[in-house]
């Protein structure tokens, strides 16, 4: 091999590095601050009305890829013992075997395995949740990514909006009751309702 030769080989392979480099350096990691965020629900209630909830204990960790945003992880955890629906014996059912069974299974996890681009500024977020022991892929339409904003302690922080439709059944949160008048007491499709905001790992 000729020098000239040599030489444009380690340029551009040199190239190649500062590229990747310049690449990776646009990933970071990121953590959601529960105090500011909300990991709520919404499920039918005897047909006729919506009832809401949300989780008051949970942890995430989120790494974002600004260069490539598919190539963005997400990993959620949420303590079904802090289930909140505004009503104590209400949530104590929740918690219960006939539900969640808190005392058995204490989390619900989500992991990110798949990101997509939807439309100018919206992400479709596929990965597995667990609940009960039991795994499904679901689907999460992420809005909303802001970009970075430093807030007033020196830190950095971006927030996110994100929901989803699943089936509590195909987890085996399958408990109901039949209603005099036709239909069930509770229902099937539970509507995932995520407004997190994340704050930048030093």
């Amino acid at each position: 091999m000729n020098r000239s030769l040599r030489s444009a080989l380690v340029s551009a392979f040199a190239g190649v590095l500062v590229l990747g480099a310049s690449a990776s350096a646009l990933a970071s990691d990121w953590e959601v601050d529960a105090s500011h965020s909300r990991t709520g629900f919404a499920i039918k209630h005897m047909m006729v009305s919506t009832l809401h909830g949300s989780f008051t204990k949970y942890t995430g960790a989120v790494t974002i890829d600004d260069a490539d945003l598919t190539k963005s992880k997400a990993h959620i955890e949420i303590d079904t013992s802090s289930v909140d629906t505004g009503n104590a014996k209400r949530d104590e059912h929740l918690k219960s075997p006939d539900f969640f069974d808190s005392a058995k299974f204490p989390k619900i996890v989500f992991d990110s395995t798949k990101v997509e681009k939807r439309g100018a500024d919206g992400l479709v977020l596929t990965g597995n949740l667990t609940i009960k022991n039991v795994t499904r892929s679901v689907v999460l339409n992420v809005s909303g990514l802001t970009g970075e904003a430093k807030d007033p302690w020196g830190g950095v922080r971006r927030g996110a909006t994100a929901q989803a439709k699943i089936n509590r059944k195909d987890f085996g949160l399958t408990w109901n009751k039949a209603l005099e008048s036709g239909g069930m007491l509770v229902g099937e499709d539970v509507n995932l309702e995520l407004e997190v905001e994340l704050t930048k790992k030093k």
